[in-house]
């Protein structure tokens, strides 16, 4: 079984604690991984396009690549209170959005589909204007759009930039579904076999273990990753995108998985794949 697999994941605080000791040789495993390091809506083209073995998507896009990638049982961020937020300035509402131009950070993320969801239950038609993730907050600032959905730390530190909360996507979503959000989950390439696909499946989760029980390991490499993000934020951005739901979906999971795949299918106009959702099913 030895081989090398290409493994695409997000500079994130999240993805790069989860797979520092992976990729760092730390967990032991006959595979080896080439990882290549990108925003979420450039690994969704990636995965789309039938690159990685290895690969962190939205749950929104891997509605379309289910003939060719089956989904794992770990390494994914899900859970309760971590969905994406619409903000913008003082006094808006999501009513006052109809026909605004609002950023989105990409088509096939699941910030994107939960906003479209909830905008088509509002009766609201916003005009939506992709951008990569750290851009719509200074895109809301300069008046080039009237508000937008933001993502990973920008969670966090909207309030940091004069910003404020128009509605909580994920919130909505665990109210109207009883399920928590999925937001980015592992896919690997079905040809590799059950064997690899199990194998990688246990090492990621042995991964995540191993940050766990060694909290200090993969700092550096965290923090080379986050760029501007300081260490507070950076561990907040941990402890939220980082839950049990990682370490193993679970049958909640699997439910909240399946429910947002099939609102994605709807939106994207695909049919999802007859073949198994998750290895080992």
């Amino acid at each position: 079984m030895p081989r090398t697999l290409s493994i695409d994941i997000s500079p994130c605080p999240n993805d790069t604690f989860i797979f520092h000791a992976l990729l760092h040789g730390l967990v032991e495993t006959p595979l080896s991984f080439h990882p290549t390091l990108a925003d979420v809506e450039a690994l969704n083209a990636m995965a789309a396009q039938g690159g990685p073995d290895v690969c962190k998507v939205s749950v929104a896009a891997a509605a379309g690549l289910l003939d060719e990638y089956v989904l794992i049982r770990c390494g994914g961020a899900m859970g309760y209170g971590v969905g994406p937020v619409l903000v913008g300035c003082e006094g808006g509402t999501l009513a006052a959005l109809d026909g605004a131009r609002v950023a989105i950070p990409g088509r096939m993320t699941t910030a994107n589909l939960l906003f479209g969801l909830c905008c088509r239950e509002k009766g609201v038609t916003p005009d939506r204007v992709e951008m990569v993730y750290d851009e719509v907050m200074p895109a809301i600032h300069s008046g080039q759009v009237q508000a937008g959905v933001v993502i990973h730390e920008g969670r966090f530190t909207f309030a940091e930039h004069g910003l404020v909360r128009l509605l909580d996507l994920g919130a909505w979503w665990e109210e109207s579904r009883g399920l928590p959000i999925p937001l980015g989950a592992i896919v690997v390439r079905r040809s590799l076999g059950d064997e690899v696909i199990g194998e990688v499946e246990r090492a990621v989760r042995e991964s995540i273990r191993y940050a766990r029980q060694n909290p200090e390991a993969g700092q550096a490499w965290i923090r080379e990753n986050a760029q501007e993000m300081d260490d507070a934020v950076i561990a907040r951005h941990i402890e939220t995108f980082v839950t049990e739901h990682s370490l193993d979906i679970g049958t909640e999971g699997e439910r909240a998985i399946a429910a947002l795949l099939d609102e994605a299918a709807r939106e994207q106009g695909v049919r999802l794949s007859g073949k198994m959702l998750f290895s080992g099913a």
